[in-house]
């Protein structure tokens, strides 16, 4: 690689892995004082996808990432960095990523993982592209991946519907024509970070039979202000990210947005004047995935030919922290 002269970050190659087990909104209305009805109007989720016990997210991660290199014929120890995105890693040490580098067989990559909630897929996009516009790195590996049903109290009716699992991954390489990371707003604001958290489990609530008893180790939010927050915030990255880069939504091939509810995607989507068979929406399949969303969504829409070498494509989160950011890709392949 000529370091001499400049390049982009491009993603050459992106693959996904869902777990087979469904859990759909019949089932939670046995669970839950919930309807279908109720939650595909709010929301437009019809099912998610769940791991199961005895499995953790690196086996999701491990499995998209095997399948990318797969579909890509790239040697596992060609690998130079590997970055998951994730809030339910294995455990909290060893990083989810140095599980991912050994089941994969990337024996020269090193690895870290990245916590950004919901933005982490994003967040880690950009780091993980900062390697390869700097030279240091030819082939780096982003990882978006969560087990949420880990984390989900399956009792409480305002959580419960939302969250699913699964795992998505690209692959980035350097690219001298113009292809790849053209430009990223990226964002946070703790003062957010009170209206969706799960407070225990860290150094400040560790493990004990209270915290345990009190829930503390599920995912709590409140679901006005944070609709909220995405609703505004997502559409304004989305449409900041343009402005700098003089386009309009005519100029835009896909929105790829996280899939927390459909009702921020179609904000975000009015905000950008894009017609609706420019955005891709799966969050009625599987829920919000959290970190999965975006790279498993990217995945599905280069399977179905709905990007192609040359366009445009905008990416864009919201999440806890707060956190949120858009990122314009020219697609490579």
């Amino acid at each position: 690689m000529d370091r001499t002269k400049p390049f982009a970050a491009s993603i050459t190659g992106v693959a996904r892995y869902l777990p087979e087990g469904r859990l759909t909104n019949a089932d939670l209305e046995k669970m839950v004082d919930t309807s279908d009805e109720w939650i595909r109007t709010r929301t437009g989720i019809r099912e998610r996808r769940i791991l199961g016990d005895g499995k953790g997210t690196s086996y999701m991660a491990s499995r998209a990432v095997q399948k990318l290199l797969e579909e890509k014929d790239v040697d596992p120890a060609s690998i130079d960095l590997i970055i998951v995105a994730t809030v339910t890693p294995d455990m909290v040490y060893p990083a989810t990523a140095c599980l991912v580098q050994n089941e994969v067989g990337a024996t020269k990559a090193w690895g870290f993982d990245l916590s950004a909630a919901c933005a982490g897929f994003l967040f880690a996009l950009v780091t993980g592209g900062q390697f390869i516009v700097s030279g240091a790195h030819k082939r780096v590996v982003v990882v978006g991946a969560d087990k949420m049903s880990a984390v989900v109290d399956y009792e409480d009716r305002n959580t419960c519907i939302l969250f699913g699992d699964g795992a998505g991954a690209v692959l980035l390489e350097p690219n001298e024509e113009g292809y790849g990371i053209l430009d990223f707003v990226t964002q946070v604001d703790g003062a957010g970070g009170e209206y969706l958290y799960q407070p225990g489990g860290g150094s400040l609530h560790p493990a004990t039979h209270e915290t345990v008893d009190k829930k503390m180790h599920y995912v709590h939010q409140d679901g006005a202000r944070v609709l909220k927050f995405a609703t505004t915030c997502m559409a304004a990255a989305s449409a900041e990210v343009l402005k700098r880069n003089g386009l309009t939504g005519d100029d835009v091939a896909l929105l790829v947005p996280h899939q927390a509810n459909k009702r921020i995607i179609d904000a975000t989507v009015r905000r950008m004047k894009l017609p609706q068979d420019r955005v891709i929406i799966n969050i009625d399949k599987y829920a919000n995935t959290t970190c999965g969303t975006i790279p498993i969504a990217l995945s599905e829409a280069a399977e179905e030919g709905r990007i192609t070498r040359g366009d445009n494509v905008v990416l864009a989160t919201a999440g806890g922290g707060f956190a949120w950011g858009s990122a314009l890709v020219r697609w490579a392949y």
